[in-house]
């Protein structure tokens, strides 16, 4: 009697994940629609808006230089130790391998790249619009401050806007950007915006940050949450294109070149064998058929018509130990010798 093995936890983790062999058809893919375009130009509104008030030195400079003087590090000393770990989770680093984990999963998961290139897009963005903000403005931050009450900018400093907490609005935004359902985007959209305003205030505990630079780093972050959409086309076509390369590598490697299809259904002209070339009309085959056309529910159906058992002929089955006899005849028809009396 056989017996099934018993499955452990492992094969139970795997037969989950081969349950869907293709990208389900069920991933939410989000829309650029007019209240996102809306959200969007609001927020490129207000963050030119804060760049105009840090240039012509406002009263948001002033408010910079007193949160300065106020030195909240002095204030509350006890949570020094804390929040030195705590300002880690919007470093670019450790955050992106941590996500990327994540959404590795994911994507090996949902048999899609997907993720992984939302995660790589945005990284991309970040980088490209928070750097060259960085470095045409050039502020200098508190602990590097000279003229009191001045805005510190173009003095070659990478603090305006802040790097960390643009860098956590995005990245853990990614997770909320990427959820599956509407109850757990809300859930993700609300730890990320409690972890990215974390980290903003703590870069302005430590002294490193003015308060204006992290205002700007969550407009500069959502600005590229808020973008993605017009990034999903080039996402689809470059995750069309890797897997594209995936299976010519493969077919490389294998030895084996895509083999061009023949064409199905053409009639082949063949010559009788019986006969010499040239006296008989050839036979033309019938096309063959693409496909096995579906079998009928309830059993299975003879493919001729039905004959009776004295017209149907004797057929040696393959294999039998008893050799073909000449001389004998199909039963219920008359003999080939004449029969004698007697």
């Amino acid at each position: 009697m056989r017996t099934e093995r018993k499955l452990t936890r492992l094969d139970r983790v795997f037969a989950r994940l081969d349950r869907e062999p293709e990208r389900p058809a069920h991933i939410d893919v989000p829309r650029m629609s007019r209240h996102r375009v809306v959200l969007f130009a609001s927020t490129l509104a207000f963050y030119v808006a804060i760049v105009w008030a840090i240039v012509i030195t406002s009263w948001l400079v002033r408010f910079d230089w007193q949160v300065m003087f106020f030195r909240p590090y002095q204030q509350w000393p006890e949570i020094h130790a804390f929040l030195d770990y705590y300002v880690v989770l919007g470093q670019r680093g450790p955050t992106a391998v941590m996500i990327a984990a994540w959404l590795g999963w994911r994507s090996w998961r949902q048999h899609t790249l997907r993720p992984l290139l939302v995660l790589g897009a945005s990284l991309l963005l970040l980088n490209i619009t928070v750097g060259a903000a960085k470095l045409s403005m050039g502020r200098l931050g508190p602990h590097y401050a000279t003229n009191v009450g001045s805005n510190e900018m173009w003095l070659g400093g990478d603090i305006f806007p802040s790097g960390h907490t643009a860098n956590a609005v995005v990245t853990w935004g990614i997770l909320a950007y990427l959820a599956s359902t509407p109850r757990a985007r809300r859930w993700l959209s609300a730890v990320s915006a409690v972890v990215s305003l974390g980290v903003g205030l703590t870069t302005v505990y430590l002294g490193t940050h003015w308060l204006s630079d992290v205002v700007l780093g969550w407009a500069a972050g959502l600005l590229i949450l808020l973008a993605l959409p017009w990034c999903e086309p080039l996402i689809a076509r470059a995750e069309t294109a890797i897997f594209d390369l995936r299976d010519a590598w493969r077919n490389r490697r294998r030895g084996t070149a895509p083999a061009p299809a023949a064409p199905v259904g053409a009639p082949v002209a063949l010559s009788p064998l019986d006969s010499p070339a040239g006296d008989e009309e050839p036979v033309v085959r019938e096309p063959v058929a693409a496909s096995r056309p579906p079998r009928a529910q309830g059993g299975y159906l003879a493919p001729g018509p039905h004959l009776a058992r004295s017209e149907r002929t004797p057929v040696t089955p393959i294999g039998s130990r008893r050799p073909p006899q000449s001389d004998r005849v199909t039963r219920g028809t008359a003999s080939a010798r004449p029969l004698t009396g007697g």
